[in-house]
């Protein structure tokens, strides 16, 4: 299991290209745009791969997602888990909220989205 305590991370943008240009004049990156198609709702553009030291992540467009302004979904961490539906068990006794419940994401294993106690969206991933 991944030892790092995020192991992945997106950051939601109102508009995916106009983020992309940010990132790339602030942080000098690349992007890849997901091979797998959404659909118009939602696009998904990878950080550089050839840059990564352990953590990875994406800028996302999504309809609907309430961006910036102290939402609860401008940036979203993700915690390894063995099978996040252990740690998922235990978010509303902790004092938080289930938003999502365990799912797949295909070939890349399963996610659960939550809110903590000080409403800050943070998800949960495992590959079983």
């Amino acid at each position: 299991m991944n030892r790092n305590i995020i192991c992945w991370f997106e950051i939601y943008a109102d508009h995916v290209e106009r983020a992309k240009m940010f990132y790339t004049d602030v942080l000098g990156t690349e992007f890849h745009d997901s091979p797998t198609a959404f659909g118009d709702d939602f696009k998904m553009s990878f950080f550089s791969p050839s840059e990564n030291k352990g953590v990875s992540g994406a800028l996302i467009e999504m309809k609907g997602a309430r961006i910036g302004n102290n939402s609860n979904t401008s940036t979203i961490v993700y915690f390894p888990c063995k099978d996040c539906s252990v740690e998922e068990s235990r978010v509303e006794k902790a004092g938080g909220k289930i938003v999502k419940p365990k799912m797949s994401i295909g070939e890349h294993g399963f996610i659960s989205l939550c809110i903590d106690s000080e409403c800050n969206t943070f998800g949960l991933y495992s590959m079983e």
